[in-house]
């Protein structure tokens, strides 16, 4: 009895243990062990991992959200609620920061995207104005498919590194540099449905080589979503909105609109460099107990080791117009920035600002430059270099450049999650990976001559190419190997030294 229900069930089984090799069970294995895969090892079942950073330092992350003395920077009123749309009650921003490389956090990494998923998700249905029930749900259910266990590569509350300051580049093949007031700061300003985690790689990367980036999330209408906190308040969601979702009285159109929005971020800013000369000044401990993020427990170790004085204001796309509008009349008390580093400066944020008085970078991505885009009656590419020369006939050093290869979104994370998908929708013909580092390499290289005043690398370079795509006839050294070597990705427009404005 016992022989022939152990044959029945060796009948059933035996098409399971062995199968006959069709496609269909050889794709089925395959499914399931790589989720089994993903499951074990914790990784994005549809994407790609963040890859960690090349410095020689460590990188630590702590999410600071703080009250702030509230301001009102425009009247404007929501629809639904009745909120003041640009009232400003908290500041929200992650410290990138260089820490040791034996540091280890008890805490969780960061996800990608901040959790609930539903907030963005809803968001980005907002911002391609198709949100309803049905949409918000399945462009939620895409992210967690896609990126939900994404998370950022940084160490969660770290001490900061405590050896001497040096800007190092990860080959070692550089000269460091030894900074004695403390680490160099850049605040960073995020691009038009963007947030403050869809720069990871890039400010990360500047970190991992010692530089304190402090990354805003922007309440100004243009992120996805976000939801704002502070202590004894219950947690306020605040998705993607327009002049759409303001109460008709608002007073404000298209470019007044955006204005406001650049004002109410230009306030952020302020607020942030605020909390971060409260921090060096050794209130580290008191923004902790503030932080309704409930991270910066070795805050009160930051104390003068920011070098405030050499502040660098950095931003993407609607960041990089917020960039240039914080440099006017600049440097001043609230926004002290000793230079600026733009990418890709916006065609559709409003006017760019002209009076810049300090070094400047801008650099376009190859769509940005390739596409000819008319920007209040004159080609963006020509406002742009005009900007730039305008820094230069002030007695300053500039520079504008071209990153070959590129789109829009490659300073982004968002390529090197999805390398396949964005290299086919955007056109991009570079590696995701060294994009980035490109974008990295030339920045890292502004903020070392900010603080040594030596132009070195690609910055001692003259002008390539005047015009985008159209190369220096008076140029004789084409072809020289180092001038090869950056030629590969990058075309000059504007530097300190080339052909005089109006020359060919």
């Amino acid at each position: 009895m016992a022989s022939m229900v152990w044959e029945r069930l060796w009948l059933r089984l035996k098409p399971i243990v062995w199968p006959r090799w069709t496609w269909r069970y050889i794709l089925s294995c395959c499914v399931a062990t790589y989720v089994a895969y993903c499951t074990l090892f914790s990784a994005p079942a549809l994407s790609s991992r963040l890859p960690p950073y090349t410095g020689p330092y460590s990188v630590g992350a702590i999410d600071v959200e703080v009250p702030v003395e509230t301001r009102s920077i425009h009247n404007a009123i929501f629809r639904d609620g009745g909120h003041p749309a640009f009232e400003l009650e908290t500041v929200l921003f992650t410290l990138y920061y260089p820490s040791d490389k034996d540091a280890v956090s008890s805490k969780p990494h960061h996800f990608w995207v901040p959790k609930p998923l539903r907030v963005t998700g809803k968001g980005y249905a907002r911002v391609a104005r198709i949100s309803n029930f049905v949409t918000n749900a399945m462009l939620t259910f895409g992210l967690w498919a896609l990126v939900g266990s994404t998370k950022i590569p940084a160490h969660v509350d770290v001490p900061l590194h405590q050896s001497p300051v040096v800007l190092q580049l990860p080959d070692f093949q550089d000269y460091p540099v030894t900074h004695e007031n403390g680490f160099p700061v850049m605040v960073f300003s995020h691009g038009m449905a963007s947030s403050r985690t869809q720069y990871t790689q890039y400010v990360g990367e500047l970190a991992s080589r010692g530089v304190v980036v402090a990354a805003i999330e922007h309440r100004d209408g243009s992120g996805p979503g976000t939801v704002i906190m502070k202590h004894g308040a219950k947690p306020r969601v605040l998705h993607h909105f327009d002049v759409r979702h303001l109460k008709s009285d608002s007073q404000l159109d298209g470019d007044r609109f955006k204005q406001a929005q650049l004002d109410f971020r230009q306030a952020e800013v302020e607020e942030t460099v605020r909390t971060l000369e409260h921090i060096n000044r050794g209130g580290g401990d008191e923004v902790f107990v503030a932080n309704a993020r409930s991270e910066g427990e070795y805050l009160h170790q930051w104390e003068g080791r920011l070098a405030l004085n050499n502040t660098t204001m950095g931003g993407h796309s609607f960041g990089a117009t917020l960039a240039l509008q914080t440099l006017r009349q600049g440097p001043s008390k609230l926004l002290p920035f000793q230079g600026a580093v733009a990418l890709d400066p916006g065609k559709q944020s409003g006017p760019l600002n002209h009076d810049v008085q300090v070094p400047t970078l801008i650099l376009h991505s190859n769509s940005w430059s390739k596409s000819h885009s008319i920007f209040f009656g004159r080609p963006h590419f020509d406002v742009v270099k005009d900007v730039v020369q305008g820094v230069l006939k002030r007695g300053k050093d500039a520079w504008f450049l071209t990153s070959l290869g590129t789109s829009h979104p490659s300073v982004t994370d968002a390529p090197l999650i999805e390398p396949w998908l964005l290299r086919w929708t955007t056109g991009s013909t570079i590696d995701a990976h060294e994009g980035v580092n490109q974008y990295v390499k030339v920045s890292e290289r502004f903020l070392r001559y900010q603080s040594t005043g030596t132009k070195r690398g690609i910055l001692s370079e003259c002008v390539t190419h005047p015009e985008y795509n159209v190369e220096d006839k008076n140029r004789t050294d084409f072809g020289e190997p180092m001038l090869e070597a950056f030629r590969k990705y990058w075309q000059i427009h504007v530097a300190p030294c080339g052909p005089e404005d109006g020359e060919v």
